[in-house]
């Protein structure tokens, strides 16, 4: 019986170890598997890190520890008994921690694989060696064999970034090699023309419609998704850019002073196009100078012989002198002193349509189903790379007409939601607003505000909830710890109360919103949708 019950809890304590461990690298790899960030993570969310689903086992392992010291019967009958009570209750927290699904995925990558490795060689020696220490001793350990278990349980939190540590070395080495393979494949490429595409927010999407507008006359290879970090960037060039491809665009992102350098010095782009720089990321970069320093590190190291398109309707690429390269200036405010202008513009449910002058005076009128003023915008910015590249206005009036939403970002749904689900930011915040405004019937906002903006977090969430007291019949805020800024903004800005809901999970909102009366057709804006580690 006692043997049969400690070859129970080990197994048991062995399948949430498992479970841990892929939760806890997946909250490692949310956080770009930096071991501050996570800890910081950890910090924030003692809820996540020690749930109520792991008392149960903790519990039991304590029963196992006491009842094997024989404090609480006869020394014959309590092993076993405490093994068993033990057993039954890590059945619940095994239970209970099943892995959920989450809204991005662990990306079992070769990283992850490596770590998994790692991890599952000290989880053998501690486990194993817990099992032996009781079973080899003919239970005489028992005790102290629970105390393992439990203490290996409770550490698992903390294993993860050790192990993260533990293989950095391996993990240099292998980059190293992949990075010096893509280096050598843009080296081999001399007519390839690569292009740098940054901005504190519009960098994705631009690069789609970039994509798009340039494909009308060259070969063209653009990283995929959101794909914007140096290994990232290697990854798509040792398996994808091929002899035959004339451009190369590079989404560069950054979280600290440095990234953008680090990017151009991988990929060592001819031209740029900067998208917009706001109050994104301040947590790690502190301020708004690092912010602006950061993104013009772009500019800074194309060559003489390059160009940089600027949006200069923001005030902070305006106030910034670029010397060491061309710059080819574009914006859409009316008042723009721009060499490309955008004019003209009506935007409405349906889509938009403006007209682009280009330095010459050439104009062309231009018709797309984006919507969004701030689309518009970005579009303004890649017909200007497009047309300073050598491809007509009128050539790119058919590409643009066929450009389809990116996905998740302003994506007219044929429900009649509007998902801008990837990400939320002040400015896509406030245009987002603006789109849902314009439709009639029904509008409901439906968000869990913004996160990764420092101490201005709270402040910009509050404005954000006060400007959208107009633009919103309903609005649903997901999250408890995240709603109180944006009730506070819209409460402030007279938006009734009993048209508001802040609701624990996005389902919970969403089964709220399909309990409204009807009042004419619903118009759903999805705004934001934080991953797991946020929430």
């Amino acid at each position: 019986m006692l043997t049969a019950g400690f070859l129970v809890v080990t197994a048991l304590c062995a399948v949430d170890t498992v479970f841990q461990m892929l939760y806890f690298l997946h909250m490692l790899q949310l956080n770009s598997y930096r071991n501050e960030r996570y800890i910081k993570w950890s910090k924030e969310h003692e809820q996540e890190v020690l749930p109520s689903s792991r008392f149960f086992g903790f519990v039991g392992l304590a029963v196992m520890l006491i009842f094997s010291a024989g404090k609480l019967a006869s020394w014959e009958v309590a092993p076993s008994i405490g093994v068993w009570i033990a057993a039954a209750l890590m059945a619940v927290t095994v239970i209970r921690d099943i892995p959920k699904k989450a809204k991005k995925p662990l990306v079992i990558t070769g990283r992850v694989k490596r770590m998994m490795v790692t991890f599952g060689v000290l989880a053998v020696l501690v486990l194993g060696g817990s099992f032996l220490l009781g079973f080899l001793t003919e239970f005489a350990y028992l005790g102290a064999a629970a105390a393992l278990f439990l203490l290996w349980l409770l550490l698992i939190v903390a294993v993860v970034p050790v192990v993260n540590t533990v293989n950095q070395p391996i993990e240099k080495r292998i980059n190293d090699r992949f990075i010096d393979e893509a280096k050598q494949i843009l080296a081999d490429s001399p007519r390839l023309t690569v292009i740098g595409i940054t901005g504190s927010y519009g960098k994705t999407s631009t690069k789609y419609f970039l994509n798009a507008l340039l494909s009308a006359q060259y070969n063209v290879l653009a990283t995929p998704g959101s794909v914007n970090t140096p290994l990232g960037l290697v990854r798509i060039i040792r398996e994808n850019l091929k002899p035959s491809h004339e451009v190369f665009l590079a989404e560069m992102g950054a979280k600290n002073v440095g990234d953008i350098q680090e990017l151009c010095e991988l990929v060592h782009p001819t031209i740029g196009i900067l998208t917009s720089i706001g109050p994104q990321h301040l947590e790690t970069f502190q301020t708004m100078e690092n912010i602006v320093s950061t993104k013009f590190e772009l500019a800074d190291a194309l060559p003489a012989d390059g160009f940089i398109c600027l949006n200069i309707d923001n005030e902070h690429i305006a106030g910034r002198a670029v010397t060491n390269t061309r710059t080819v200036s574009y914006g859409v405010a009316a008042d723009s002193t721009a060499q490309y202008r955008g004019s003209d513009l009506t935007v409405g449910p349906s889509g938009s349509t403006f007209t682009v002058t280009a330095p010459d005076g050439e104009s062309c009128t231009y018709t797309t189903r984006l919507l969004g003023a701030h689309n518009i915008q970005n579009l303004v910015g890649c017909i200007a790379l497009a047309h300073t590249l050598g491809v007509s206005l009128k050539k790119l009036v058919y590409p643009v007409r066929l450009l389809k939403p990116v996905e998740h970002r302003l994506e007219l749904l044929p429900n009649g939601f509007i998902d801008d689900a990837y990400n939320a930011n002040p400015v896509g915040f406030r245009a987002a607003l603006d789109v849902l405004a314009d439709f009639d019937g029904q509008r409901v906002l439906v968000t869990p505000g913004m996160v990764e903006l420092g101490e201005k977090q709270e402040e910009l969430n509050e404005q954000c909830g006060a400007y959208a007291a107009d633009k919103c019949d309903y609005a649903v805020l997901v999250g408890e710890k995240q709603a109180p800024p944006l009730k506070k903004g819209l409460l402030s800005a007279g938006f009734p109360r009993e048209r508001l809901y802040v609701a624990k999970t996005l389902q919970d909102g969403l089964n709220w919103v399909a309990t409204l009366p009807p009042e004419g057709p619903r118009t759903v804006l999805l705004e934001n949708d934080l991953p797991d580690n946020f929430l």
